[in-house]
């Protein structure tokens, strides 16, 4: 009997319509890959560990840099473990998702998408979450280390010699894109890469204003402080 329904099923999936293939696989995908994009370290190791939300401290921000500078400590880790993890998970799955159909590239872009946005707007913590930068970086290491040493590589340049980790998060951001586009030159993945360095870039808006205006604070491993992250 179990085979006879295993069958059955198999058999449904096959007479769906192409199109509405594509349609289950991106919405199943987008869906899951923003659920895991929400479960923000940041926020869950303050909020229920810490019982203190990091985004009342600082800039507000739920992200690494901010935790890191409101309470310091060895919970840090588990903040960057939950947020590699996450995009890691997400990449996996895109590319699992269309990898039926040999588009295991357009997959993890799209999953990393979508856990990006989970991460930086998160249903469930109001809509308020980090800027990215971990999983953005998780997510190009997953997609190719050539992008990951593009972005990686000026992210952390620009931040040991300035120290402001939001210049070298513009960095991160703003090449992404155009990284992908010199590995991957097809319309549809230059689209996403520049919708994923987009929305890394636009969470940093107020760092571009605070670098402008001379006000952005500079990082530290040793400090911590309430200030802008």
């Amino acid at each position: 009997m179990p085979m006879l329904l295993s069958g059955e099923v198999a058999l449904e999936i096959m007479m769906v319509p192409a199109g509405w293939k594509l349609f289950l696989m991106l919405l199943v995908s987008a869906m899951v890959s923003y659920l895991l994009g929400c479960f923000n370290g940041a926020v869950i190791v303050s909020k229920y560990i810490l019982r203190d939300d990091v985004r009342n401290h600082g800039s507000g921000n739920a992200g690494l840099t901010n935790f890191h500078r409101t309470f310091g400590g060895p919970l840090t880790a588990v903040v960057i473990l939950a947020d590699v993890l996450k995009a890691v998970l997400a990449v996996l799955l895109g590319a699992w998702v269309f990898g039926t159909m040999g588009a295991v590239l357009f997959g993890k872009y799209w999953a990393a998408l979508f856990c990006l946005l989970g991460h930086m707007f998160p249903c469930m913590f109001h809509f308020k979450g980090g800027k990215g930068i971990l999983s953005g970086g998780t997510i190009a290491i997953m997609i190719d280390w050539r992008i990951a040493l593009v972005v990686w590589g000026g992210f952390l340049i620009l931040s040991i010699l300035t120290k402001y980790v939001s210049l070298g998060s513009l960095w991160a951001g703003a090449s992404f894109p155009f990284a992908t586009w010199l590995c991957y030159p097809e319309p549809i993945i230059v689209v996403l890469g520049f919708f994923i360095g987009g929305l890394v870039v636009w969470q940093h808006r107020g760092n571009i204003q605070r670098l402008l205006g001379g006000t952005e604070n500079k990082f530290s491993l040793h400090h911590k402080t309430e200030g802008k992250s």
